[in-house]
């Protein structure tokens, strides 16, 4: 980690030192999307922590999956949680089908406009998403007319607001200036927002001048004022990806899946992955070398 001296400014914590911060019951919104960019050193943290009763709010891919087999949510709101190449992920399932979790079913872009209502702070957005779908017949939705002379009927999606928010990013200073280098950014720069506190894992902390933003402008889609703290993992999305920097571990992801066949399947991976500390994990899974040689993923 390289840092610039006397910097009074520093928001660099370790993993443990940001999920400290976190308390039971909390509305937590989770980064990435499926298998790109979670933050799953933050999620293994939490993990070990006591941290129970919890909201997620994610576009799911292992960190709901983790989450929710550990006992540690309430509720989710989810619009997929997916492993991509496994189109559901098992341990979701498992607490979803037994009735564990309670759960708050959106579309994709219904999660999309309800995390940017809060992000503008708004009560809500119209949208004519889940019009004609059984999906506005849960609770929590009301529909809205224009006052305009269209007088068309909306779904007033109400906003989606966060205590936290965890993201991964590429590279950080230590005042929190990150930069999202994936081609597909989305949606993190909306939890940011609709969120008081933001806590970024990220590849790499590098002084400020080694960011280049006036070049590198168009990836760091978050001011550092939403960053609250960042904390340095390399590999700390694996097994997701965070290309350009890795590619996801498909083999690890079946080691995954095949966790939640029997109770002995998940506590030997606990054992094995999920006890330890990020460098541990790292060499468990094979090293930085072997991670780092992981080809991208044809989809």
């Amino acid at each position: 980690m390289s840092t610039e001296p006397s910097d009074d400014f520093s928001k660099v914590e370790t993993p443990s030192e940001i999920i400290s911060r976190l308390e039971d019951g909390m509305t937590i919104g989770i980064g990435g999307w499926a298998t790109r960019r979670k933050p799953m050193a933050l999620v293994r943290e939490i993990l070990k922590s006591d941290l129970k009763d919890l909201t997620l709010v994610s576009y799911g891919g292992p960190d709901v999956g983790l989450l929710c087999a550990a006992g540690k949510v309430k509720k989710l709101i989810f619009a997929f949680v997916s492993l991509d190449q496994y189109p559901l992920d098992p341990h979701f399932r498992a607490a979803r089908q037994s009735g564990q979790i309670e759960v708050w079913e959106l579309d994709e872009g219904m999660l999309h406009w309800g995390l940017r209502a809060a992000a503008m702070d708004l009560p809500f957005l119209p949208t004519r998403i889940g019009i004609g779908t059984d999906i506005i017949n849960q609770p929590g939705f009301k529909l809205i007319d224009s006052p305009y002379e269209d007088g068309e009927t909306f779904v007033a999606m109400p906003a989606i607001n966060l205590d936290a928010a965890l993201i991964h990013a590429h590279r950080s200073d230590v005042k929190g200036n990150i930069l999202t280098m994936s081609p597909d950014p989305f949606f993190d720069e909306l939890f940011s927002r609709a969120a008081p506190h933001t806590y970024a894992s990220v590849e790499k902390i590098v002084t400020t001048p080694e960011l280049d933003i006036e070049t590198n402008a168009r990836f760091a889609l978050v001011e550092r004022a939403r960053i609250t703290a960042v904390t340095e993992t390399p590999f700390g999305a694996h097994p997701t990806s965070a290309a350009p920097d890795y590619h996801l571990d498909l083999k690890h992801i079946k080691s995954y899946v095949e966790s939640a066949a029997t109770p002995e399947a998940w506590d030997a991976y606990k054992t094995a992955y999920l006890s330890g500390t990020q460098a541990d994990y790292i060499d468990a899974v094979g090293g930085a070398d072997t991670i780092g040689a992981i080809a991208k993923p044809v989809y």
